[in-house]
């Protein structure tokens, strides 16, 4: 999940409800890259109560961004010529999971990687 989704889950959108009641219902696990996170969380005040909770079950796995990867970012970066480091954690993150995107903003994630397989709200 990028930021975009995540703040759509904030928002209550019921879109993103149901394909998280889908991925609990056929075991397919939620991952979140580390990064997103960070840009997303602002503390565990009333409007992010729904965050809270998704990062808190057994099924949702927070992509830890050590230095290899973060080396892979910005070698991942410097090819396509972007700057957002977080949109990079996605894309790494998708690739080496072999991940579907949940994403409100397709075309940056694109510029990184023309093969992703996305879900765009």
């Amino acid at each position: 999940m990028d930021a975009g989704a995540l703040i759509a889950l904030e928002r209550r959108s019921p879109v993103v409800s149901a394909l998280l009641e889908r991925s609990e219902a056929r075991g397919i696990p939620v991952r979140i890259p580390a990064p997103v996170l960070a840009q997303v969380w602002r503390g565990s005040s009333p409007r992010q109560a729904r965050l809270a909770r998704l990062v808190k079950i057994e099924e949702t796995a927070v992509v830890v961004f050590d230095a290899e990867t973060a080396k892979a970012a910005g070698q991942l970066l410097a090819e396509s010529g972007t700057s957002d480091v977080v949109d990079a954690a996605v894309v790494l993150c998708a690739r080496v999971h072999g991940d579907r995107v949940v994403t409100s903003d397709p075309g940056d994630l694109l510029r990184l990687d023309r093969q992703l397989e996305l879900v765009t709200l």
